[in-house]
């Protein structure tokens, strides 16, 4: 059954779906930039708490199962696929509410999740490129879908704790 607002909700999604091929074109061009331009394990200062390096990650984040023997990288491209496959059933069927957060931070995980998909599949381990310093102690290194999954994932913390359910919640009490 169709509702009066379905071409402006099926825009609304498409939004959504354009936000995670954006973090997957973005992902993607920038690993390979690092692929081609910065021989591995190289590190290139930004400034005094930025470089760009090249590294490699069989494994989840922060390297956990990297060293696990390889049937990681299944297991990851298995739980990515699967995961993903929900996520854009969910930004669809709250493609009629107004959840802009939500659905914002599910786009940000979704296109984070495809993009180190993509680099599974292919490579077999995902090419981090980032590194943050702070004195003495660096920051894993990571890239653009890692930090689309971050931020998303903190959209979907904060819409968790203050915004979904809300509208549900005062419906009751009224």
């Amino acid at each position: 059954m169709s509702t009066p607002n379905a071409p402006a909700n099926n825009a609304r999604f498409m939004v959504w779906m354009f936000v995670a091929a954006v973090i997957v074109i973005a992902d993607q061009v920038t690993k390979w930039a690092i692929i081609e331009w910065v021989p591995l394990y190289d590190k290139v200062p930004i400034n005094s708490f930025l470089n760009l390096t090249h590294q490699k990650n069989p494994g989840a984040a922060w390297s956990f199962l990297a060293d696990a023997g390889g049937w990681q990288r299944w297991f990851f491209v298995t739980l990515s696929s699967v995961v993903s496959v929900v996520i854009v059933v969910w930004i669809w069927r709250i493609r009629n509410d107004a959840h802009t957060l939500l659905s914002a931070g599910l786009a940000l995980v979704l296109g984070g999740a495809i993009g180190n998909l993509i680099d599974r599949i292919v490579l077999g381990e995902v090419t981090d490129f980032i590194q943050v310093w702070f004195g003495n102690w660096a920051f894993p290194s990571f890239n653009v879908a890692d930090a689309g999954i971050s931020v998303g994932a903190a959209f979907l913390i904060i819409d968790a704790l203050f915004f979904s359910g809300r509208e549900e919640a005062r419906a009751r009490d009224s």
